[in-house]
């Protein structure tokens, strides 16, 4: 089962943030962040993507405070990076998602 957790915000919305399987199918794991007005909308955000079965049961990795910065001041509202971390990498945009070999 995934790893995941959310924050409320003061405004009302929510960032949440899960770890699944890379969609590239390489066996890596992928933390997404996600900021949406509510946890279902930022997991439709998800499923959208290609990502089907992803489900948030609990909060037991919320994002940090430098994640959900992160993702507040990105104009997608979307990001991601393997984990765990390599070396200071950074966010990327869910545009830079690898994609599995045709």
């Amino acid at each position: 089962m995934p790893g995941g957790g959310f924050c409320k915000l003061p405004g009302g919305s929510v960032v949440v943030a899960i770890g699944l399987p890379s969609p590239a199918g390489d066996g890596a794991t992928v933390r997404f962040l996600v900021h949406a007005a509510n946890r279902a909308r930022a997991l439709t955000r998800l499923r959208n993507l290609g990502l089907r079965a992803v489900y948030l049961r609990g909060n037991a990795e919320p994002p940090t405070p430098d994640e959900i910065t992160a993702v507040l001041h990105h104009p997608d509202g979307l990001l991601w990076r393997s984990t765990p971390v390599m070396d200071q990498e950074l966010w990327h945009p869910v545009r830079a998602l690898p994609r599995p070999a045709a």
